[in-house]
């Protein structure tokens, strides 16, 4: 099926915010905020702050919200940037479809404190809804990008320690290898719009620290993923990160689990910001809703 004409209008914002001078943290940060405040946010959408066992969180949810379906959801930016607030439309629009709670995490960020930060906050805050509640069979973890190789981490950590697993896993466009190997950032080097090998590259540096870069929780492609629950991923076709889902895809088949993998033609990165704009991020936003409700009942 050919491509919306509003693809084009989405890739030329991408193109235009890819071509910004941004020299520091800083100006990455400032730059990905000021994108998406330009999406809107639908008038019935309620979001409130929350201290999630000393991580800041966000409540975002919608009149079709059931109290006791949550998404805990960990948001994209490279784990240097992105926020509760770069990605609300977004979750606006899965809360809606996933008739779910969702709590966005503004986990710890490199440089300031880098890997495994992220890891330790997402297994705390699962830990926190637990306390508060939610049945682990009514919970979903999600995330794109950074987020979704975070959500990967975070099942692995769970499962370490012993914490009872979700029901599902969602990623989208999931950033799982540290060390950039998928043979898609040579394949669609041209076509990727926002995500560039060297800059992939680059951020891991900061992000691990001078750690190992094929340590599992930052590079899941390396985790045994035995006992994780079913997993959705869903990638766009010009991606440079295309493979890294074409690796996690195989590690949850080697290690049994169920996984579904979706490859969106013609979609750039994370095309899911644009939902209120783009007929295809409305679409693959419905079709996470549909894994949700029907793997939390």
């Amino acid at each position: 099926m050919a491509p919306s004409q509003e693809l084009n209008t989405v890739l030329e914002m991408i193109r235009n915010r890819s071509a910004e001078v941004r020299k520091t943290t800083d100006d990455y940060r400032l730059s990905y905020e000021r994108i998406m405040a330009s999406l809107p946010l639908d008038d019935d959408i309620k979001t409130k702050r929350v201290g999630v066992n000393g991580v800041p969180a966000e409540w975002i949810s919608a009149p079709e919200s059931q109290d006791g379906r949550v998404v805990l959801y960990l948001h994209g930016g490279g784990y240097l940037f992105g926020s509760a607030r770069t990605h609300r439309v977004m979750l606006a629009h899965l809360a809606r479809a996933a008739k779910a709670r969702v709590l966005a995490l503004d986990y710890r960020l490199a440089p300031e404190i880098p890997f495994p930060a992220p890891v330790e906050d997402s297994v705390s805050a699962y830990r926190w809804l637990l306390s508060q509640g939610i049945a682990p069979e009514k919970m979903v973890i999600g995330g794109d990008s950074a987020g979704g190789g975070l959500t990967i981490a975070a099942l692995v950590a769970l499962r370490h320690v012993g914490e009872p697993m979700p029901a599902a896993g969602v990623c989208i466009s999931p950033w799982a290898d540290m060390e950039a190997t998928g043979q898609s950032y040579t394949t669609n080097a041209e076509a990727d719009p926002s995500v560039s090998k060297e800059n992939i590259l680059k951020i891991a540096e900061v992000y691990m620290d001078g750690k190992d870069p094929k340590a599992p929780l930052a590079s899941p492609i390396h985790a045994d993923l035995t006992g994780l629950p079913p997993l959705l991923l869903q990638v766009g076709g010009i991606e440079v990160l295309l493979d890294d889902s074409t690796m996690l895809k195989s590690r949850a088949k080697e290690a049994g689990v169920p996984v579904e993998m979706e490859v969106w033609d013609d979609m750039p990165h994370v095309w899911h910001h644009f939902a209120p704009i783009l007929p295809e991020a409305r679409k693959a936003i419905a079709r996470i809703g549909e894994f949700v409700l029907q793997h939390t009942g």
